[in-house]
């Protein structure tokens, strides 16, 4: 929440208007089963893990998973369908399953373990299946009765946070891999005993984000997606229920305007935020993001000089310690802010 506060001063704009209350884990914690007091530490940091993972997916895009998004729980709310609810309840939903099956593996849950139904099988050409695979069946079992128990709506937009949240646990399996080992007379390998593991969580981020990139929209009636918008609508989009699109993200309205602060959608705006410019070791998607945030927003690129100060020319003491120089080196930062023109032409308008 300080980086957002910050961030809203720097704006100096309209979203000073806005609600502070950030969305919680804990919110998992007091709807969830009580029945299952035992996992909701798990529960509490897969979601976390989950809330981070978005914010490093969406960190140089104009919808940068602000805190007020990321509600899971739509019973009684302003119901949004947009493509970025589809990524945050497949991304939750993902996360919870990751951290339960993690924790499950590594004995952390007394009626809980490996994986080993398929152990002594063979799985294919000179190998089977033996060693710890992880046990997404568990992990996933969990997530679904805690995320999903979170959806008290009927209606379409009930019906499609349902989905995303099972293809954000289909992703945990779709990004599994086999792991092996050898075995034979000096190394030779004749045959490998192999088991599943989780991937890397930032595999998993990369795996739903390009799902969100080609989320499906389900088009529907007007009426309809309005009557929707109570727990009273029942009316289902059964197009995005087939088994063809069940690992696809699903929404069924367009995304708002990101650039312009809105602060009756939850909108903050572009204005403040920091951009990438001639950056090394950065991907073409973030050096292109003052365009991105700034520029086809309607603002100016300013760059700042800031002096930094780390550690340099370390060098190691025997015995035993590594002592090192505090350089200093400027360093330069780029931020969305608006023209002087601009912003005396948005004062007057207001006036």
């Amino acid at each position: 929440m300080g980086n957002l506060s910050m961030l809203w001063a720097a704006a100096g704009i309209c979203c000073t208007a806005l609600s502070a209350s950030a969305w919680s884990v804990n919110n998992f914690l007091i709807t969830g089963p009580k029945a299952y007091l035992t996992y909701t530490t798990s529960v509490a940091l897969g979601a976390q893990s989950g809330i981070e993972e978005c914010k490093f997916q969406f960190a140089w895009e104009r919808w940068n998973c602000p805190e007020n998004a990321l509600q899971l729980s739509t019973h009684n709310r302003l119901r949004s369908a947009t493509r970025e609810t589809s990524f945050i309840h497949a991304i939750s939903s993902a996360g919870v399953m990751y951290t339960i099956t993690k924790n499950c593996s590594m004995g952390d849950f007394e009626n809980c373990g490996c994986d080993g139904s398929k152990n002594g099988k063979t799985g294919g050409h000179g190998w089977i299946w033996g060693g710890c695979s992880d046990n997404v069946e568990f992990g996933e079992r969990i997530s679904k009765l805690f995320v999903d128990s979170l959806e008290k709506g009927k209606d379409a937009r009930a019906l499609m946070n349902l989905h995303n949240n099972r293809a954000g646990r289909l992703a945990v399996r779709a990004t599994m891999k086999r792991t092996c080992k050898c075995h034979g007379i000096s190394g030779s390998c004749s045959i490998q005993t192999c088991w599943l593991q989780l991937a890397d969580f930032r595999e998993m981020g990369d795996y739903l984000k390009a799902k969100y990139d080609q989320a499906l929209k389900i088009e529907m009636d007007k009426r309809q997606l309005r009557a929707g918008n109570s727990a009273e609508g029942h009316w289902v989009p059964a197009e995005a229920f087939l088994p063809s699109a069940e690992a696809e993200l699903i929404f069924l309205e367009e995304s708002p305007d990101y650039c312009t602060c809105n602060s009756s959608l939850g909108i903050y705006g572009t204005e403040g935020r920091e951009c990438l410019q001639n950056s090394h070791n950065t991907s073409r998607w973030e050096r292109r993001s003052c365009g991105r945030l700034c520029t086809e927003c309607g603002l100016q690129v300013e760059e700042r000089k800031t002096e930094v100060i780390s550690s340099c020319n370390c060098k190691f003491q025997w015995c035993c310690k590594v002592k090192c120089d505090q350089c200093r080196h400027v360093v330069s930062k780029y931020y969305c802010t608006r023209s002087s023109g601009s912003a005396q032409s948005l004062s007057e308008g207001s006036a």
